[in-house]
């Protein structure tokens, strides 16, 4: 039997020969497949001459909006047409727009046009499309792995319906290898599989039909010859050991401009708040592992030491500025470690948003009118006629004080008995709590 190398040496990858040629053989996706769907509507050859309903595919590479989008035009019996918004332009798109009029006018023939990645065209390609769209020249199927209420123009998005697709289970995924060792678009038996290198295949994918595929390719081409270890038959076995060959490392799926940035820095955001430093050291991981800029990440540390920690350890806010300076001196991948010794301590120690509660009270009274004229006692008193006025006059010095604190009005008359920081029983804010009380009982607040 011919060694995989020689029988598939030259043709067009395992994942594009694998793609499904109907919508019966995707894998996955079965919340967007049920009978009556507007993917299988448009699939149907019978319902071809009356469904023109465009759709915006979005989701993570590697789930099947390609061959989404193709198997319903095979099995539709419609044209097919791809673009690429990396390299199409205005001139493009309006190109196909009339192609398809003319199909439509003369042949009586629908079009599909499938555009990829359309997160990647500016506004201008985008309205090129809109004609096309609204007037049902063309079946517009977009792709993007970028949230399309950003990267989406709203005329497209409302004549569209937004169907989002998901990550692959890891059934979906082993399935798929096992197909493709057998099927004869594939490695038609030409491998085996051993269980332990499937298991990797599907882990290092992490729900990502093509690179699960790629990686299969690259570890069967790998795979030796038979020898005195391999199978009886004579058939190259693809081995765990083959797999870690081929494939250096899982690539996480980060798009830095994308919705993942935001997903995962918010994940670890709240780990830290939810007091979950495994969870915050994993994402921290993920971060640096996917070249997130590491100036980001400590300025996040920097707002979260403020936000969630305060004054339950004042000592939280240093040790952040500390960890962002650290990473601005010595850069990555040094820079890993202040990170690391940052999120620890912010995630281990004690919490309180009482300070951010407070600022965010006193805000909101200022911006709804209530903010009051400044109690004459405080008023500067240093420009030429300010005492005449009566400004600053009966201040009283709280450093003559025995206990440097004198019940004077501080706030405007409007706000009097007013509070905004109200400190938790947390840390250091105890002890904080502790000394306010006492402080509000001498300026008379006794509330």
């Amino acid at each position: 039997m011919a060694h995989p190398t020689a029988l598939f040496q030259g043709q067009t990858p395992l994942a594009v020969r694998m793609r499904p040629t109907s919508l019966d053989e995707v894998a996955g996706q079965s919340h967007l497949l049920r009978a009556g769907s507007p993917l299988v509507t448009l699939a149907n050859p019978d319902a071809a001459a009356r469904s023109a309903t465009s759709v915006i595919l979005w989701g993570p590479p590697g789930t099947g909006k390609t061959t989404l989008a193709q198997a319903i035009a095979r099995t539709s019996g419609r044209r097919f047409v791809e673009l690429s918004a990396v390299t199409a332009g205005v001139r493009d798109v309006r190109e196909v727009m009339q192609e398809a009029l003319t199909q439509r006018d003369l042949y009586e023939q629908s079009t599909i046009l499938f555009l990829d990645e359309i997160h990647r065209f500016t506004k201008a390609q985008q309205d090129a499309l809109l004609p096309g769209v609204e007037n049902g020249w063309v079946v517009l199927i977009a792709a993007t792995t970028e949230n399309p209420s950003f990267s989406v123009i709203s005329p497209l998005l409302s004549r569209s319906l937004l169907l989002t697709l998901r990550p692959l289970t890891d059934d979906d995924v082993a399935m798929l290898l096992d197909r493709a060792v057998a099927d004869p678009r594939g490695f038609d038996g030409t491998v085996e599989l051993d269980a332990d290198a499937r298991d990797v295949l599907v882990r290092l994918a992490s729900g990502d039909a093509r690179r699960a595929l790629t990686s299969l390719e690259a570890a069967a081409m790998l795979a030796e010859p038979a020898d005195e270890d391999a199978a009886s038959d004579g058939v190259p076995r693809v081995t765990a050991e083959h797999v870690a060959l081929a494939v250096d490392r899982a690539l996480l799926r980060y798009d830095r401009q994308g919705d993942e940035h935001y997903d995962v820095i918010s994940a670890f955001i709240k780990s830290i708040r939810g007091s979950d430093v495994d969870a915050a050291m994993h994402y921290l991981a993920r971060m640096v592992e996917a070249g997130e800029d590491p100036r980001f990440i400590a300025r996040r540390l920097v707002v979260s030491a403020a936000e969630d920690i305060g004054l339950a350890d004042p000592q939280a806010l240093t040790i952040a500025v500390a960890a962002a300076e650290a990473v601005q001196f010595i850069g990555m991948p040094e820079g890993r470690i202040p990170l690391a010794e940052a999120t620890a301590y912010l995630a281990t120690t004690a919490k309180s948003n009482a300070a951010y509660l407070a600022i965010d009270q006193a805000i909101a009274d200022v911006r709804a009118g209530g903010f009051g004229r400044v109690p004459p006692p405080l008023r500067d008193a240093h420009y030429p006629g300010a005492k005449r006025l009566g400004h600053g006059k009966g201040y009283r010095y709280p450093h003559d004080t025995e206990i440097g604190v004198v019940a004077q009005q501080y706030l405007p008359d409007e706000l009097r008995g007013r509070r905004y920081y109200e400190p938790t029983s947390h840390g250091h804010e105890r002890d904080v709590a502790a000394r306010l009380e006492k402080i509000r009982r001498i300026l008379g607040d006794t509330r």
